[in-house]
Order: C-alpha cells, then sequence, then structure tokens
C-alpha cells in the first residue's frame, strides 16, 4: 500500500464532514469515504460529493485496499 498518496488519505482515514439537509435543514453527519447517509429526522437521502482518485488512478485497489475499492466502484454507477 502506497502510504504517501494524498489523494486516498480522507478514504483511507476518514474525517466527518458535516452536511446541511437539503429537505429540513438539521446538521447531518458523513463520513468522508461514504457514497450517502440518512438524515436522522426526516429520513432524506444525502449524498456526499465524493470524487476521489479511485475512479481514475491505476492503482487505486493497491492503494484503498480491494473492500473500499469496490464498494466505492459499486456505488460509481448508482
Amino acid at each position: 500500500m502506497f502510504d504517501k498518496c494524498p489523494g486516498a488519505a480522507g478514504i483511507r482515514t476518514p474525517t466527518i464532514i458535516i452536511k446541511q439537509c437539503p429537505d429540513c435543514g438539521r446538521e447531518v453527519e458523513i463520513l468522508s469515504n461514504e457514497m450517502q447517509t440518512k438524515c436522522s429526522k426526516c429520513g432524506f437521502t444525502i449524498y456526499n460529493d465524493l470524487e476521489s482518485c479511485v475512479q481514475w488512478c491505476e492503482y487505486a485497489k493497491e492503494c484503498v485496499g480491494e473492500e473500499i475499492y469496490d464498494k466505492l466502484k459499486r456505488n460509481e454507477g448508482e
């Protein structure tokens, strides 16, 4: 695994992102490596603006690991 790839840092070591629910306005926490989450107040689906190197880097599977790679590539088409 590559230890210094800056593009995968938020995927390998997730951080919390605070987003505002567009439906009810409540603050919602989503991890930097999650594609989506639901608002705990109204149930609205909030999507992460995840645009990562996994989409284009030839070393992505090696870098982030097969499980995370497969999850992100599977969700790419949804």
